[in-house]
């Protein structure tokens, strides 16, 4: 195995590819955007032969129209070389993008004579193949460009520098979908929801009347118990695997009281000694 580490990563126009690279710069990776890909094995033979550069980040995007036709021989000749390779996909879901290209004034690349979404969809069917075959998906719709950077950074951080397993707790709602970045999901419409409760339907589980009335019942204490010993057993042998970064996905139907409030509380039943734990309340501010 070559002692480089080599990231490849992808994704369609305006899921955060450029932040990303940023943050890789930051992380001392070598960082190239847009890289024809039939330069990529001359580029790390080079890498290598220069002695100093042992962290390579890549972006490869539909800007190269023919990299899809190379990809996947160029990706199977880097593992075969012995590179430590990674491929990560930028996602995010297509309102998001259509935002996000509205905010910025840009026209998506693609687009040609149509609207935004046109060139998204035509990107997406473009990518299809490099989102199936990646080893990471990070959906991005929820992230402001300061939550993407802490997520870049936490994920690229390394077992070298990094002392224990970060955690990611998201909230979600089933009716947005479930996170594609999701290593986890535990669906929690199982249990009492506090929207049928008049007084509680306008709060969310954040307040202590919604969390009480969710973590109170026995099926809530029973779930916590048994998931939070799951967790005791899977956590320590993903680490002993090499995996570093977990995201754990908990969802109800609106996303707003019994997601949140168990969110919240499985904070409490992660080993902090072991795990530096983050939580997320992705869809607690959507009508």
């Amino acid at each position: 195995m070559k002692n480089v580490w080599l990231v490849i990563m992808s994704g369609p126009s305006g899921a955060g590819k450029s932040t990303a690279i940023k943050v890789m710069e930051d992380l001392n990776f070598f960082c190239v955007d847009n890289l024809p890909l039939v330069l990529l094995p001359k580029f790390m033979e080079l890498a290598i032969q220069s002695g100093e550069i042992t962290k390579v980040a890549i972006v490869v995007d539909a800007r190269e129209r023919e990299f899809l036709k190379d990809f996947t021989d160029v990706l199977r000749l880097m593992s075969e070389s012995g590179y430590n390779v990674e491929l990560i996909y930028l996602e995010a879901s297509d309102d998001a993008l259509v935002r996000r290209f509205s905010e910025t004034r840009r026209k998506h690349p693609l687009a040609g004579g149509g609207s935004s979404l046109d060139g998204i969809k035509q990107e997406r069917e473009m990518l299809n193949a490099i989102k199936m075959a990646a080893s990471k998906i990070i959906d991005t719709s929820g992230y402001n460009v300061h939550q993407l950077k802490e997520i870049i950074k936490d994920y690229f951080s390394g077992p070298a520098q990094q002392e224990k397993m970060i955690v990611h707790l998201i909230s979600f709602s089933y009716r947005y979908g479930i996170p594609v970045d999701a290593d986890l999901i535990m669906d929690v419409r199982f249990l009492p929801n506090p929207y049928f409760v008049e007084e509680l339907k306008d709060l969310d589980g954040r307040d202590d009347r919604v969390k009480e009335f969710v973590l109170e019942k026995k099926e809530t204490k029973e779930f916590m118990e048994r998931f939070g010993n799951l967790l005791d057993f899977l956590i320590p042998h993903y680490w002993k695997e090499g995996k570093t970064y977990l995201t754990i996905a908990i969802g109800c139907t609106g996303g707003k009281h019994r997601s949140v409030a168990i969110v919240d509380s499985m904070i409490d039943k992660i080993s902090l000694e072991k795990c530096v734990v983050k939580k997320r309340h992705r869809d607690i501010d959507k009508q």
